[in-house]
């Protein structure tokens, strides 16, 4: 009863029983089995991971004084990944979750230049739902249309396999956390604009900006190598080889190209590097995490200089959404503001309510004029993401 609809999915047609054993996993996770012994036994394969607690107590003093009161349903969600003890009524939520330590709420992004012959329905009988079913045209309140980039979400920390990389064949979907859309979709690309993704590794927001639209160019730059490398790979196994003239894959300081190329895009998307609050949380070791820490004030001079490159490479009149997968006022509004201060000729634009809407019904509005944050919820978004959005003037 459970191979055919997860061995429809391909990448999993040769391991019949390797699906089964992952399928049960999932549907067991889904029940809210209350036998924690037995869930404990049927994923024995799962890694575990322990929260580091020098992080943690940085986290407990920055986002309380930060986030207020929306830190405390943040932290109790982040938390509850791994840890069943005293500070849970309700340990069956964290063996929910333990089933599948590494889904933060994996969004399923369909591929739309592959075969997806059965998947959403595959997805449905797993009890994902589309992200965006629909929107509204202003003009319009009862006229709807279907918007091209797809996403499923489950209401439950579930998720399904990666698919393997094969020559010559393009991966079906792509497991992304649902926030991370966010800023592609206030990017708004439109057919034939040429856009800078300004720090694309691992990949995900390209291949999400290339579902909305196909662009003139896509221009995705990477700095670290080791990333670059898996950019590239992230565009091989999603992008047929007779639209690559459309992409440009560069390993430059992201700093230096909005004077390289000044004005060369209609669209640039900064998704910069961040102390990002989920992975942190579960360091290796403390030695490590202080170490982190301590790097994490360096950010926010890097972050700015990215986003003044980014101002400089859009033309007048284009647009450039800055994001962070953190909930560090240092590294979203603080930044923001600063740029403002001194680059002349931008302005801040208004996010769409309704695309916030879509992804999570908590946010943190203490400086709703310089971005908006997602905070992490069950069911829509299990990690943060921070976005503002500018337009260039002159």
């Amino acid at each position: 009863m459970f191979s055919p609809k997860l061995c429809c999915i391909k990448g999993f047609s040769s391991s019949p029983l390797l699906a089964l054993k992952y399928l049960k996993c999932i549907l067991i996770a889904s029940s809210h089995c209350t036998v924690t012994n037995t869930l404990a036994a049927q994923c024995k394969y799962a890694p575990q991971r322990q929260v580091c607690k020098t992080v943690l107590k940085h986290f407990d003093a920055q986002y309380s004084e930060e986030l207020g009161e929306q830190w405390r349903s943040a932290r109790c969600f982040i938390i509850m990944f791994n840890r069943v003890d005293e500070a849970f009524s309700t340990p069956l939520l964290a063996w929910d979750v333990l089933l599948n330590p590494l889904s933060w709420q994996y969004g399923v992004l369909l591929n739309r230049f592959s075969d997806l012959t059965n998947l959403k329905q595959c997805l449905t009988a797993l009890g994902y739902t589309n992200l965006l079913p629909q929107t509204t045209h202003p003009e319009s309140q009862s006229h709807t249309t279907q918007i091209p980039l797809q996403c499923f979400i489950h209401r439950d920390p579930v998720r399904i396999p990666t698919q393997g990389h094969h020559p010559a064949w393009l991966k079906q979907y792509y497991l992304l956390n649902a926030a991370s859309l966010l800023p592609v979709l206030t990017l708004n690309v439109k057919e034939g604009e040429n856009v800078l993704d300004l720090c694309a590794a691992p990949g995900g927001k390209s291949l999400a900006i290339l579902q909305t639209a196909t662009p003139g160019l896509l221009h995705c730059n990477e700095l670290d190598k080791h990333r670059h490398d898996w950019l590239l790979k992230t565009l091989e196994s999603y992008f047929p080889p007779t639209l690559r003239n459309l992409l440009s894959v560069t390993h430059l300081d992201g700093r230096s190209i909005g004077s390289v190329r000044p004005g060369a895009y209609d669209k640039v998307l900064v998704d910069a590097p961040c102390s990002n609050d989920r992975s942190w949380l579960y360091t290796p070791d403390t030695h490590q995490g202080e170490m982190w820490l301590k790097q994490r004030t360096q950010l926010p001079l890097l972050q700015k200089e990215l986003l003044c490159s980014a101002l400089a490479a859009v033309r007048p009149g284009g647009v450039v959404v800055y994001s962070t997968c953190t909930m560090s006022r240092a590294e979203n509004q603080s930044v923001v503001e600063a740029v403002l201060a001194s680059y002349q000729g931008v302005e801040l634009l208004d996010l769409e309510q309704q695309l916030i809407d879509s992804l999570s019904d908590h946010f943190y509005f203490g400086h709703p004029s310089v971005g908006q944050l997602v905070i992490p919820q069950k069911g829509k978004t299990w990690g943060p993401m921070y976005v503002s959005r500018f337009r260039r003037i002159f």
